[in-house]
């Protein structure tokens, strides 16, 4: 099936240098750094952009971020693809262990394990992914993250490992 031209639908999006960004990581604490994107004193990572993700609250030990499904979110069965949403799973888990870093520590995922409960589209409404820290030691965190649509019902659950470590100097 070729589409017509009719059919065709176009997307224009922009995004800041990451280096921006990169050159504040370990400066400062995660909270201050994702307060400090919330505020619009840093640009949001490339990544927010491409998906549209829009808005994002951020505290010690937590984070959410928000996310109205669009067409160009979905895959050949017509609903919001998997990896969509686990990208908004793996931003809540792993930013909610940045909001507990002092200065100097980074992390990065070791894992991300999602369960996906109910299918995504374009009514689904407003998606709204919460990531918590369950356990946070020196070297490893285990954050956990819950994704509801507009209603209120789950349609996805995700638990994410994160290594610890300092930043080079």
């Amino acid at each position: 099936m070729t589409q017509t031209q009719s059919e065709a639908r176009s997307r224009t999006f922009s995004w800041s240098d990451p280096a921006v960004n990169a050159a504040h990581v370990g400066q400062s604490g995660g909270l201050d750094m994702l307060r400090a994107m919330i505020a619009g004193e840093l640009p949001p990572p490339p990544v927010m952009q491409l998906l549209d993700v829009g808005r994002l609250e951020a505290d010690w030990g937590m984070v959410v971020v928000e996310m109205l499904p669009q067409e160009f979110h979905y895959n050949p069965l017509g609903s919001v693809h998997g990896g969509v949403l686990s990208t908004l799973l793996d931003t809540a888990t792993g930013c909610a262990v940045h909001t507990t870093l002092p200065p100097g520590v980074g992390y990065t995922s070791l894992d991300l394990n999602v369960k996906f409960l109910r299918p995504v589209t374009t009514g689904s409404g407003m998606l709204r992914c919460e990531g918590t820290v369950v356990q946070r030691g020196s070297r490893t965190a285990l954050a956990e993250a819950t994704l509801t649509d507009a209603a209120g019902r789950l349609v996805a659950h995700a638990t994410s490992t994160c290594l610890i470590f300092d930043l080079p100097t």
